[in-house]
């Protein structure tokens, strides 16, 4: 082949790449996988069963009393109970829990226990959900599902009730929910709703919810997960290593199990990204980990997405210029087709339509902050987390 004919032959590969993204991956950028928004006032369910939520916690003052507040403040009908897991903080996240509890009355509500050191093999975010688990096996009820969460995520008031509902109402072994990540500030605009998209397209929910394929997710935000289900598999300990444990666990979980991965427009994540640092340094730390740390799939992620990502722009500007329309008009094609793809991101995230037009600078970011990641690992830097290097 001529060298010559190279940029059209990308171009319409990039086309064709999109094309069959937007028609057979699962519908996974129409964002249609949302949990119903229910009432408590129009019961759904005969009885309600018992709900444990744990929670780890490590360094989280700044966040924890808005978290804990919303979990206090749910208006579910049955017994819930909650379990703090102080993993080693070295600030008042303990105490200012504690304090809630008591400003709020309810202190027989929640649990607190001070983490012990981190054993061998295991991750620290992990090994605070064993023990926070470990504690609500001795509890009296047994709870019948663990709300598996985080210490910066506020729930909306109905949130427990609609995980519930819609685990009791189909049978689910797994229910988990991507929350809304902060988008305030020009950095999270950019780059954080392109995030979601990108866990997508990896992960389309469709075909995660589908009980007949094997594709299998969870975002470790939010999992409301069967007791029962989760001894069956071998608890907490079965992903103990690894730090994309929630998808991890909906694999686990997933055979033979029934799991649904949705979104949400009111439970969300308090953690803030007010600059392209902190984000960067967010993806970087599990980018090469979700790679399994291959050299191979390295090279070919980076490659395959300058291909789909920033080929038809390339294509589109580099056309015009030498009037070439075999290989502009193709650009332009995919470049529409992206941006009507992301659209759907882009309006959950009340973001401006411009940044639907924006996935190819931001494909770039996200190419060099997956380079970054493999370079801090193989400098011995990866997987760094509030103090701690779980892999090196």
């Amino acid at each position: 082949m001529p060298i010559a004919n190279l940029p059209s032959l990308l171009s319409f590969l990039s086309l064709v790449i999109w094309i069959f993204l937007l028609a057979f991956r699962g519908q996974f950028w129409r964002c249609n996988q949302l949990l119903p928004v229910l009432s408590p006032d129009s019961p759904l369910l005969k009885d309600y069963p018992t709900i444990c939520a744990v929670i780890p916690a490590r360094n989280e003052a700044e966040v924890i009393a808005f978290s804990l507040r919303s979990l206090f403040q749910q208006s579910y009908p049955g017994s819930f109970t909650i379990i703090l897991i102080d993993d080693n903080s070295t600030d008042n996240t303990a105490i200012l829990a504690q304090e809630l509890a008591q400003e709020l009355n309810k202190t027989e509500q929640l649990h607190i226990l001070s983490g012990t050191p981190l054993p061998a093999g295991w991750s620290g975010k992990l090994w605070a959900m064993e023990q926070g688990i470990r504690y609500a096996e001795t509890l009296n009820p047994l709870p019948d599902y663990f709300l598996l969460t985080d210490a910066d995520i506020q729930h909306h008031s109905t949130n427990l009730y609609e995980l519930v509902t819609k685990a009791k109402q189909e049978n689910l072994d797994l229910v988990s929910l991507m929350v809304l990540l902060r988008c305030e500030s020009f950095w999270e605009k950019l780059l954080i709703p392109a995030f979601v998209f990108f866990f997508q397209k990896l992960y389309p929910f469709p075909l995660v919810n589908n009980p007949k394929k094997s594709i299998a997710a969870a975002a470790g935000g939010c999992i409301l997960i069967k007791r029962e289900t989760l001894t069956k598999i071998g608890g907490i300990e079965r992903v103990k290593q690894a730090l994309i444990d929630d998808c991890a666990l909906a694999a686990a979980v997933k055979n033979p199990g029934k799991i649904w991965l949705g979104l949400t427009q009111s439970t969300r994540s308090l953690r803030p990204y007010p600059s392209l640092e902190s984000i960067w340094d967010m993806v970087a730390r599990t980018a090469y980990t979700q790679l399994n740390y291959s050299p191979f799939l390295l090279l070919g992620t980076v490659l395959g997405m300058t291909l789909v990502y920033l080929v038809p722009p390339l294509a589109l500007i580099g056309g015009l210029l030498t009037g070439n329309l075999a290989i502009a008009l193709p650009g332009l094609i995919t470049w529409l087709l992206m941006a009507i793809a992301y659209f759907p991101t882009i309006k959950l995230y009340h973001c401006s339509p411009i940044f639907a037009f924006c996935l190819p600078i931001i494909a770039l970011l996200y190419n060099l902050m997956t380079i970054d990641s493999a370079w801090r690992h193989w400098r011995g830097k990866g997987g760094a987390w509030k103090g701690r290097v779980y892999r090196i």
